[in-house]
């Protein structure tokens, strides 16, 4: 058996939930275009990156943008989301995250975020995270989207671990299948239904123990 040197964790979904966030300020640019989008169709785009998403949204509306007319709308759109998630507050940490965070750096497991999100770092400022975390890789260092494994390939490769020593925590279908690729368990944080090839599913960090976690 492996053991268990680091673990990774998406943010949305995993440590926060931005997600009503990302569905607010995707809503408003949809009825800015003359159609409605809902939170069915949110649940679709999760763990998607931000310019395929918006291709996606407007599949849906039925309307055809050029590249600039789509690179605008999506700075757009997210200007509308930074500006709701600058006034996020510790408050909204989901339950057991900082805790099971904690545990883990208090045993010696380093701690790694891997998430898409280009605004990782000042979403940790504001929840007053940032210090849990030995590396933070987002948006800004990765190219490639899960479920291509880039993302915690490079948070092993920035705490000194090996893929196999590794636990990845996710909320994503895609981000367990990057976690698989890139050789590494994973945690999945929501439904068996849905997560079922995570090696242990838990509704939230919550849920989580270092037993738990030595035992995958």
């Amino acid at each position: 058996m492996d053991a268990i040197k680091a673990c990774i964790f998406d943010l949305d979904g995993v440590i926060v939930d931005t997600a009503v966030y990302h569905y607010k300020a995707w809503k408003r640019l949809a009825n800015s275009l003359g159609f409605d989008f809902t939170e069915e169709q949110n649940e679709k785009l999760k763990g998607v990156s931000r310019a395929r998403s918006l291709e996606l949204i407007l599949q849906w509306g039925g309307i055809t943008k050029t590249a600039a007319e789509q690179e605008e709308l999506a700075t757009l759109k997210n200007t509308w989301y930074v500006e709701m998630i600058s006034r996020m507050t510790p408050a909204e940490i989901l339950p057991g995250a900082k805790e099971f965070l904690q545990a883990c750096r208090t045993a010696g497991i380093k701690t790694a975020l891997g998430s898409a999100s280009k605004n990782s770092t000042m979403i940790l400022e504001k929840i007053n995270m940032a210090s849990y975390f030995d590396a933070v890789i987002d948006g800004n260092k990765v190219t490639k989207p899960k479920p291509d494994p880039e993302v915690f390939l490079k948070g092993a490769e920035e705490v000194g671990v090996a893929p196999a020593n590794c636990v990845v925590f996710e909320d994503a279908i895609a981000g367990v299948e990057a976690a698989v690729a890139g050789g590494m368990k994973s945690v999945g944080i929501g439904s068996p239904d849905v997560l079922g090839m995570a090696n242990l599913v838990v509704k939230g960090l919550n849920e989580m123990s270092l037993e738990k976690l030595y035992n995958l």
